[in-house]
């Protein structure tokens, strides 16, 4: 990269310094649907030329890397500063990004799983954060406490067989469910084809749920 790409490049970083993830996440971010299109690819393009302009890549991919991040890290605090080391390995590596069927996002995810895996190995377990999924996944809000109660107790077992699944088996949840990609992205990402991540997404799903109700 040039003198000047790599002046900007650190500039972005010292910003991201001084408006780390977890305040970030604090705001309403547009974009966490999936995002492989012309624009996204423009906006690639665009960063690769002037790193200052990765930041709107940033805010997109931000939500839906930092739940992938959660959904396994237990502490909020270090899944916002591995997130953002993420995306500082992102910025650094996406001068030799070439799309050529990869979306922007299972490569973006690449990087996260390398890094969450890095972690994983200082961690005896990966746990299930409830913050860490779409709100349109969480439990509905009652005005009863009964029914509260009974929807918190719920998502606690839940959460209790979501650890007893096999590792492989929760990082493709965790990636369909915290980061919301396609089962193209997801195969991508994990190296098999999009139809057995498909199959193995419904079988494990068919598992959790006929465990939840024999329970």
């Amino acid at each position: 990269m040039a003198t000047t790409g790599s002046n900007e490049q650190e500039i972005w970083k010292e910003e991201c310094k001084r408006e780390p993830t977890r305040v970030w996440l604090s705001k309403s971010w547009p974009g966490t649907g999936h995002d492989d299109s012309p624009d996204e690819a423009k906006q690639v393009k665009a960063a690769q030329l002037d790193p200052l302009a990765f930041d709107t890549l940033y805010r997109r991919y931000l939500p839906r890397v930092y739940r992938y991040v959660r959904a396994q890290v237990p502490n909020a605090e270090d899944a916002a500063d591995l997130t953002q080391l993420i995306f500082l390995q992102a910025l650094d590596a996406l001068p030799s990004y070439r799309a050529r069927g990869l979306p922007f996002a299972a490569w973006l995810f690449r990087i996260a799983r390398h890094k969450v895996i890095d972690s994983y190995r200082r961690q005896k377990s990966a746990t299930l954060a409830l913050e860490a999924l779409p709100e349109s996944l969480h439990p509905i809000a009652d005005s009863d406490p009964l029914v509260v109660v009974i929807e918190q107790e719920g998502w606690q077992r839940l959460s209790e067989l979501f650890n007893t699944l096999e590792r492989h088996k929760r990082e493709l949840l965790m990636l369909r469910f915290a980061g919301q990609l396609s089962s193209s992205e997801i195969a991508a990402v994990v190296g098999k084809s999009p139809a057995a991540v498909k199959k193995q997404l419904t079988r494990i799903l068919a598992e959790l749920k006929g465990r939840y109700h024999d329970a």
